[in-house]
């Protein structure tokens, strides 16, 4: 891994990433993912099916970010700054990451490997990981739909004011 500091070319390539996260197509691709929580390997392939209404959006985020982490692998720009400004890269590596064994097995043997190796090889990208990772064991830990709560209210009787002595 690269320990060089990023230069005005890190900056303006990184500039041009920003600013085709923006596009139009790509913005709604890219809360569709932040959306998507899977629980189980059956939700990744669902997603991944190419007839699920959103298989677009996970083609089209998954592959952009694996795109810009490249660039990192390959010592073209700095691995901490790339996991600096792409925490949503990060966020969809961390969402497969318990799945992705089964994942390559199944589907793509290569799937996620420039994000795996920033995830190594960035301490930007491993302190991200950490706070991801504990944020989607409570998501997934969280119903779809919140289940009601049985009654369990007990009828109170309405305090008194005290009286002054």
């Amino acid at each position: 891994m690269s320990t060089r500091k990023p230069n005005h070319a890190d900056a303006q390539l990184m500039l041009q990433l920003y600013d085709l996260r923006r596009e139009v197509v790509m913005r709604e691709s890219r809360g569709k993912m932040l959306r998507w929580v899977p629980k189980s390997f059956a939700d990744v392939q669902e997603l991944t099916n190419f007839e699920h209404p959103d298989n677009a959006a996970w083609r089209q985020v998954g592959s952009y970010f694996e795109m810009a982490f490249g660039m990192a692998r390959h010592g073209i720009v700095p691995a901490d700054f790339v996991a600096e400004n792409n925490g949503e890269g990060l966020l969809l590596f961390a969402k497969m990451e318990p799945f992705l064994e089964e994942y390559r097995a199944h589907t793509s043997g290569s799937a996620f490997g420039n994000a795996e190796w920033l995830a190594k090889n960035s301490k930007w990208a491993k302190k991200r990981l950490e706070l991801f990772r504990a944020r989607l064991a409570t998501m997934r830990d969280i119903p779809t739909v919140p289940k009601k709560k049985a009654s369990t209210k007990k009828s109170k009787k309405p305090k008194q004011a005290s009286k002054p002595a």
